[in-house]
């Protein structure tokens, strides 16, 4: 039976995205408005924007769920998470909102090409090929999350809920471009930050505390220890830790780093992430952990609605409607990214390169806002099996971005004797490394991202040593980040 509270709750969000969406479809006038924002963004909207759409529908349901089934051991991804934010926002951010504006550069695939004197363009069109395979997965990840979320809520069949929910982030993605997503996220990024914090602290109370908790891991035999019951518990920890590797190449995320104002805002906007991000996935945790003594065993999939679940039983139905509208943010705010940077791969890298070397502004915005539709088309095609699982989606695409553009991000960064063969071999080892490794179901022994982000870096040191580069000729570009720090 539809609740009509929550119904209203979700029609009046969704028509303010719609606004939001409409209102910056005004304010966009040409590609780099689009794309990146024209790089005015301040440091709160980079912060909780990059932060909301670096999580997603996985920190809500996916984190949660795993703590849920498997116990406090699952902590170590948080962690990971954590490290890899912090080193991501201190070492990356700086330097890649330089040296994208001295390339002139609207995308990561633009940058690369950039800032290795690529003469052949493989770089760019190879990593826009890997960059719309992965963030496909991810976004259906996405569409997984709102699927079942709005199954729960409405008891709606799981298929027609992709749909819809598909439906309405295409809309306002296709409207407002970098603008509306980033502005959305804000929103999105509070509520999140709100909802994650009050649920998991009402549910503790409610179910009498850490001793209720023991008891009930103890009789369901879950581990309550931070040490994986398993045979090397060592591999298990440095496998779930590894998730913060991902950061290094996520697009979504350096595409937030490209898009701020000025370098100047870069410290605070890192303040504010750090605290938005360590809270946020702390309280996560708790909601899988609390949610071992208020539930049964979840059958099936259904341990990843635990924080769902948790609203309901604890809250009213209206402000359990804004609550899970929170859920409906974690989702979306991930999605839109995706949907936008994937955008941006086929206008930029692939139509203006090879199709329409001449192609207009108008021309480019009209050819990423149909771009957005094709590619959501297939991620909900991909989303339509109600047997996905959120974290597992998210894991493989997370591991896919980390293992093939991380190291090569860092060493264009900070390494002045690496050239184009060497990041892209770098590149195409890191991506065959992982896809092999998780086909061959290694990924159960350690997580893919670890031997494909080895490969990688191992792979551009052996290039580096057989074909040698110029350093004068990147010094420019390393000497102008020097500028800006200074200035």
């Amino acid at each position: 039976m539809i609740n009509v509270a929550e119904l209203t709750t979700f029609l009046v969000y969704f028509v303010l995205l719609l606004i939001v969406g409409y209102y910056f479809y005004k304010k966009t006038s040409n590609i780099e408005d689009y794309l990146l924002g024209g790089r005015k963004m301040g440091r709160w909207v980079t912060a909780l924007s990059a932060q909301a759409s670096d999580m997603s529908g996985w920190l809500l349901m996916g984190l949660p769920g795993a703590v849920y089934l498997y116990g406090v051991n699952q902590s170590w991804i948080a962690i990971g998470l954590f490290i890899g934010t912090v080193v991501n926002w201190i070492l990356v951010a700086p330097r890649l909102r330089v040296f994208t504006e001295k390339t002139n550069a609207l995308t990561i695939s633009s940058f690369l090409e950039e800032r290795f004197k690529d003469p052949t363009g493989l770089l760019r069109i190879i990593s826009a090929i890997i960059t719309l395979i992965f963030f496909t997965i991810y976004a259906s990840s996405g569409l997984v999350g709102a699927g079942k979320l709005f199954e729960s809520m409405f008891s709606i069949d799981y298929r027609v809920a992709v749909l819809i929910g598909g439906a309405v982030i295409v809309l306002y993605t296709f409207l407002g471009g970098f603008l509306a997503v980033c502005w959305t996220d804000l929103f999105q990024g509070s509520l999140m930050f709100v909802a994650v914090i009050v649920v998991p602290v009402m549910a503790f109370f409610s179910v009498g505390g850490s001793s209720s908790i023991f008891e009930a891991m103890s009789l369901k035999g879950i581990s309550g220890s931070l040490i994986p019951d398993t045979a090397l518990p060592l591999v298990a920890i440095i496998s779930t830790m590894a998730w913060g590797l991902g950061y290094f190449g996520q697009p979504h995320i350096l595409a937030r780093f490209m898009s701020i104002r000025t370098i100047k805002e870069l410290p605070a906007s890192t303040v504010i992430a750090v605290i938005w991000v360590a809270f946020s996935l702390f309280f996560a945790v708790l909601v899988g952990i609390v949610g071992i003594p208020m539930f049964e065993e979840l059958a099936g999939g259904d341990h990843e609605k635990v924080f769902i679940l948790m609203i309901r039983q604890i809250f009213t139905p209206w402000l359990g409607g804004i609550l899970m509208a929170a859920i409906l943010s974690a989702i979306m705010s991930t999605i839109d990214s995706q949907l936008l940077v994937s955008s941006s791969a086929l206008t930029e890298d692939f139509y203006q390169k090879i199709i329409r070397k001449e192609a207009t502004e108008t021309e480019l915005i009209s050819i990423g806002r149909i771009s957005v539709i094709l590619i959501s088309i297939v991620a909900m095609l991909l989303a339509l099996n109600p047997n996905n699982s959120i974290l597992g989606l998210v894991s493989y695409a997370w591991g896919g971005f980390g293992a093939a553009f991380g190291p090569v991000i860092l060493m264009a960064l900070f390494s002045r004797r690496t050239g184009w063969q060497a990041a892209l071999a770098g590149m195409i080892t890191g991506t065959l490394v992982l896809v092999v490794w998780e086909r061959l179901g290694l990924g159960a022994v350690m997580y893919e991202i670890v031997p494909g982000f080895i490969a990688n870096f191992a792979a551009i040191l052996i290039v580096n040593r057989i074909v040698k580069v110029n350093e004068e000729d990147y010094a420019e570009l390393f000497d102008a980040f020097r500028q800006e720090v200074r200035a």
